[in-house]
């Protein structure tokens, strides 16, 4: 990741100094809210997305830094959404926003950058954009209140777990992609490739979100380990657990996401790393990467694209 973020340095101070500007409002409470959230840090792959999509088909504007912006800020929106739905207290090793400044705020806030991010998008001037930044919004949404359905829900089949993450998470990784093929002039072969390219690395990104809530060392990874089992989420280890752990673990398992809390983390904990629960989401991950690159493949050779490579092996490789 140092590498690829190496690379796109001078692209990526672009897009800062573009966030700094569009942040700005007249209401105090709406800049600092949304500074503090955009200041806490984060990979900022999305941006990054758009910007290697772009210049692997030879773009050379300047329109990729606002879309890049406006995907950041789509994503900050929904953390600040998330954290209110998920009553989470720490993100990126801070505390969230609505625990800072409550959750009317952080409501409110994540409002103001999605229709900031609209402005954005109508300025670039393209109808096409406008399309796959307004459908990308609408299934996110679709996907949060999926995942609100599914929590503290046991009998979640794997399939219907992989649809949430295809909306919730893999669609704004889809459309990024998706957008810098638009802004690159691809036809509408190339910008399938890339989309399809998007939509698996988000979807393994996801996966390995799930490997490091039971695996990842809370202070690298941000937030506080076994989340997801607080708040009653069946992901990928749990599912495997509940199908191929013993009576004992399966049933253990479905009391505690049915359930929430963490009152028996321990065992679970202790069950997911003995019963190949991790190396099975690890190896699912893996799979959806590969299909990432060789959507690609056929891509002219540029530093672009193999920047466009290495992010989809930090995407599965990462411990953070």
């Amino acid at each position: 990741m140092q590498a690829i973020q190496a690379f796109l340095a001078a692209d990526m101070q672009q897009v800062d100094e573009v966030i700094r500007a569009r942040l700005h409002s007249e209401v105090i409470l709406v800049s600092q809210v949304a500074e503090y959230i955009i200041a806490s840090g984060g990979k900022r792959l999305r941006p990054a997305l758009v910007l290697l999509a772009a210049g692997a088909l030879g773009y050379r504007g300047t329109h990729h830094y606002e879309l890049a912006t406006v995907v950041e800020f789509i994503h900050t929106a929904t953390l600040l959404h998330d954290d209110v739905v998920d009553e989470s207290n720490m993100r990126r090793g801070r505390a969230t926003a609505n625990a800072l400044f409550g959750n009317a705020a952080s409501v409110l806030v994540g409002d103001f950058l999605y229709s900031r991010a609209f402005q954005m998008m109508v300025s670039v001037g393209q109808m096409r954009i406008m399309e796959v930044l307004s459908d990308a919004t609408n299934i996110i949404a679709e996907g949060e209140v999926l995942q609100l359905m599914n929590c503290n829900n046991a009998n979640v089949s794997e399939a219907a777990y992989l649809h949430v993450i295809r909306y919730k998470t893999a669609k704004l990784f889809e459309a990024a992609a998706r957008l810098g093929a638009i802004i690159g002039g691809a036809d509408a072969g190339t910008e399938a490739v890339l989309a399809t390219y998007g939509m698996h690395l988000g979807t393994a990104f996801q996966l390995i979100d799930d490997v490091l809530d039971y695996s990842g060392d809370h202070t690298e990874i941000g937030k506080n380990v076994g989340d997801d089992l607080a708040e009653g989420k069946a992901t990928l280890p749990l599912l495997y657990l509940l199908q191929n752990g013993t009576t004992t673990q399966s049933d253990l398992v479905r009391h505690a996401v049915e359930n929430g809390g963490l009152t028996e983390f321990a065992p679970i904990l202790e069950a997911i790393n003995t019963s190949g629960a991790l190396a099975y989401t690890r190896a699912q991950a893996q799979i959806e990467i590969d299909l990432a690159t060789n959507a690609i493949a056929d891509l002219p050779a540029s530093p672009y694209k193999q920047n466009l490579m290495n992010l989809a092996q930090f995407a599965v490789n990462r411990n953070y």
